[in-house]
């Protein structure tokens, strides 16, 4: 016997509603983000006890709209993370934090997935997230409380387990 459980692949329909909706979710984070550079973290725990993490610096511009990414391959394999923690029946729990390069301390929100979405996490547990790690830079975040993200009424319709 294992010493995790296997995970089970899901269907390719729940795997493609989910990838339209990571894009609208990621979509509305750069918007809620606006003007300058951001570093997404996103941390998954997988149902067979697996971490997983991810992680994307991008640049958002508005005028005119623009978003660029720092290697692309690390933006993708952030999206396919994304993708299967809101498709969810791989993930236990997911987590996204987003920090905006800022004077004089760079500044963080997050959001938790829930119901197949984005959530913004709580400022306390936000807190818990982005202090630092033994042999970690000590870097002070200001923390903030995430925008509430807006869903797409279409993307509820095609999401069984929300």
């Amino acid at each position: 016997m294992p010493a995790r459980p296997e995970l089970v692949r899901p269907d390719d329909v729940a795997i493609a509603a989910a990838a339209r909706r990571a894009l609208s979710a990621l979509a509305a984070v750069f918007e809620a983000l606006g003007n300058g550079e951001h570093t997404l973290n996103f941390a998954v725990e997988q149902t067979n006890d697996a971490l997983v993490s991810g992680r994307a610096d991008v640049s958002v511009g508005t005028a005119p709209e623009r978003l660029a990414v720092l290697d692309e391959d690390d933006f993708a394999a952030l999206c396919t993370l994304v993708t299967f923690a809101l498709e969810g029946s791989t993930v236990r729990r997911a987590v996204l934090v987003a920090t905006t390069a800022a004077e004089p301390n760079p500044r963080a929100c997050g959001w938790t997935v829930r119901g197949g979405w984005l959530h913004p996490m709580d400022t306390a547990e936000l807190q818990l997230a982005v202090r630092p790690y033994p042999g970690f830079p000590n870097v002070h975040r200001e923390v903030y409380s995430a925008p509430v993200l807006p869903q797409n009424a279409d993307t509820d319709k095609e999401y069984p387990h929300g």
